[in-house]
């Protein structure tokens, strides 16, 4: 299959076509194809490959949805309306974006439905600040543009070439994915649950291709969008540790949507309660006045673990149940008596049985058990070789058949 080499140049030329313009020629002067792509939503430009009004055409109630003469809802709309025009295009080779906060949010919608290793780069105002907004569970690259975008100058120029350069390059030395006749699956894991999953991977390894997401939000969101896209053939979700932060204000928090896909498929799924023992805060100064008489643990100088309580465990399993209830495939969801990390193994800073043990009932009581979803207690910590085993066990007796 030959990769497509057009390169995609976004953003509002009303107020920024110099500096796309300076863009897309850098592009072409590499003998690459690019196409510039007008976003605005004020004063459309006529000076663009695509002009504005061609793409605000494919917004599902036509041009006037995003012609507005309000600003924030022109913005909106044509982020959709840009979304679903690339996904009208068979000849994304990759894509190159410029804006501020409104221009960020319009290129990065339609990014975010590239198909992963789509070579992506925005160049924004807000790059230097909090982009999972912007980036989600996707491979983008955000560039800060340091100055702001409105106009060329020696910063500018500096910045938007270095961009200009690495899509260029990225696109035109794009690896075609390796052929690997292994299916992939997907583990989570965190450093607590390493040994874990380390044991697992050793198992499977021969068989399927194993991809291991790190369980700091955005991973688990990463080894969902896949699953949902039809790209794994099983996970085995160990650490489902976001589950935490998301309940309890952590700064890795999943998002409402955990374990969404197992309705939206048969996947085999074996999950654990993976590092649900922690919640993730910033250094020991950051964390709320509510939790500063709790047991914590300065994992390094910029995070801190607080250990969860009863109550506090109660209620993630009964969260957790209910989605499990959800699952239209086989699910095997193990209890790993022993610990749920690293530092719940006995003699560690958060050994509490009884709160591991208002985890495990909760599950219990709340999982709608039938011979295709059954929660299943293991006599053993998660990272012991005993675990992993039956992790493994319990996959291969869901996937027999497959």
């Amino acid at each position: 299959m030959t990769v497509p080499k057009t390169i995609y140049v976004a953003g509002s030329c009303d107020t920024k076509g110099d500096e796309l313009r300076y863009v897309t020629d850098l592009i072409r002067a590499q003998a690459m194809s690019a196409i510039l792509v007008d976003l605005s939503t004020d004063k459309p430009s006529a000076n663009a490959d695509v002009d504005a009004r061609t793409v605000a055409g494919f917004h599902p109630g036509g041009a006037e949805a995003v012609f507005t003469g309000d600003r924030g809802s022109a913005v909106s709309a044509m982020g959709l309306a840009f979304e679903r025009f690339i996904l009208s295009r068979d000849d994304v080779g990759g894509m190159i974006g410029l804006g501020g906060s409104g221009g960020t949010a319009m290129v990065t919608q339609a990014m975010r439905v590239l198909p992963v290793g789509t070579p992506r780069v925005m160049v924004s105002t807000v790059a230097a600040g909090n982009v999972s907004a912007y980036v989600g569970p996707n491979d983008i690259s955000m560039v800060n543009s340091i100055t702001d975008i409105a106009g060329l100058n020696r910063i500018s120029r500096t910045v938007l070439s270095n961009a200009a350069n690495s899509i260029a390059g990225m696109v035109s030395n794009r690896q075609e994915p390796e052929q690997d006749d292994r299916p992939a699956l997907g583990l989570t894991m965190f450093g607590v649950t390493t040994p874990c999953v380390s044991q697992i991977v050793e198992q499977l390894g021969d068989r399927f291709e194993c991809l291991v997401f790190h369980a700091t939000g955005i991973g688990g969101q990463s080894m969902e969008k896949l699953a949902a896209s039809g790209f794994l053939a099983g996970v085995l979700d160990i650490t489902t540790t976001e589950v935490c932060d998301l309940l309890f204000g952590g700064i890795l928090p999943a998002t409402e949507e955990r374990f969404g896909f197992l309705a939206q498929s048969n996947l085999p799924y074996v999950g654990s309660c993976g590092a649900l023992d922690m919640v993730n805060f910033a250094g020991k100064d950051t964390i709320p006045e509510r939790y500063r008489d709790r047991n914590l643990y300065v994992h390094n100088p910029q995070i801190t673990l607080m250990r969860t309580t009863d109550e506090e465990n109660a209620a993630m399993g009964t969260w957790i149940g209910e989605r499990l209830n959800r699952s239209c495939g086989p699910v095997r969801f193990l209890l790993p008596l022993g610990g749920v990390s690293l530092l719940d193994a006995p003699g560690q800073p958060f050994h509490d049985p009884e709160a591991d043990e208002a985890l495990f009932t909760a599950i219990e009581s709340t999982v709608q058990k039938t011979d295709d979803r059954q929660v299943i207690r293991v006599p053993h910590a998660i990272n012991s070789s005993e675990f992993s085993a039956e992790a493994v066990r319990h996959f291969n007796e869901i996937t027999k058949g497959r």
